[in-house]
């Protein structure tokens, strides 16, 4: 009989410790979940510099967040839409780069890809290009063929682990326009935590891909400041769908660094040009520029 009991007492001691052990990883499991979702850092915000008469002085409907990394400090217009998700458009470019130099499914920013004959929009797209001219000039058919290199599987894998935007790349037939078609989006929020990894070089990629992405994201430098990002344009091309625009990036002016994403509504030729007259005019106003 007292077998008995001793061997109750043991599987009720055992079931117990299963149990507790089971819920405690049940508990941080659920933390993990929580601190991926939450902003990196504690931020204040400047109510003092007002960006919307740039807005209304250019007749433009949209929105724009800048981070003061060294003053921890968020400038921003239109804080809603600054939350809210858009197609990633170009802006994807920053990654697909990533990934395809990561992959090595071209060896670096000269190498070349051939043009397939196909007459596109833009003239400049319609010959050889390597990395850097296709980036500069935001060439649609040469990234789509380091889409199709790199796979549905590889880059469905990519995006999740770096949590980029909704990390929706559709189907396997979508793996050449997903960021095209408005599957992948990204809210300006995100964006600049995207870009504060990059910068930071915490993210999941070797320093030399790392280093040659930042390089060809250059699109400014000067004794005073550089200027690194990528333009975006959804629905370029259709008089049916909502045109969104794109500019985000960093400004570096010393030792210091200032995020930006700004996002607008495209509605006629010449919107797309005051996605980075918009952006200048904020930095003006924050004596940056």
């Amino acid at each position: 009989m007292n077998r008995i009991v001793r061997f109750a007492i043991i599987v009720f001691v055992t079931f117990c410790c299963i149990v507790s052990i089971l819920f405690q990883a049940q508990q941080s499991n659920a933390t993990i979940q929580k601190l991926a979702f939450e902003p990196p850092a504690r931020v204040s915000i400047d109510r003092n510099i007002n960006f919307s008469r740039h807005f209304r002085d250019l007749g433009v409907k949209g929105s724009i967040l800048i981070y003061d990394s060294n003053n921890n400090l968020v400038l921003q217009h239109n804080p809603q839409r600054n939350k809210t998700a858009f197609p990633a458009a170009s802006t994807f470019k920053i990654l697909n780069s990533l990934i395809s130099l990561e992959t090595k499914v071209i060896t670096n920013e000269i190498a070349v890809l051939t043009w397939d004959g196909i007459q596109r929009e833009l003239p400049g797209w319609n010959r050889d290009l390597n990395m850097r001219e296709a980036f500069k000039i935001s060439a649609v058919w040469f990234y789509q063929v380091l889409a199709r290199r790199v796979g549905y599987e590889r880059m469905q894998q990519w995006v999740t682990q770096i949590k980029y935007g909704n990390q929706n790349i559709g189907r396997k037939e979508d793996i050449d326009r997903f960021w095209l078609n408005g599957l992948l989006k990204i809210t300006p929020q995100q964006q600049i935590q995207f870009l504060r990894r990059l910068y930071n070089n915490d993210l999941p990629f070797s320093e030399q891909s790392l280093s040659i992405v930042k390089d060809i994201m250059i699109n400014e430098r000067t004794p005073q400041y550089t200027i690194g990002g990528k333009t975006g344009w959804y629905g370029f091309g259709s008089k049916v769908t909502q045109n969104i625009g794109w500019y985000i990036g960093y400004l570096e002016k010393g030792n210091k660094t200032y995020f930006f994403a700004t996002n607008i509504d495209i509605r006629n030729e010449k919107d797309p040009a005051l996605r980075m007259e918009l952006t200048r005019r904020c930095f003006k106003d924050m004596a940056v520029l």
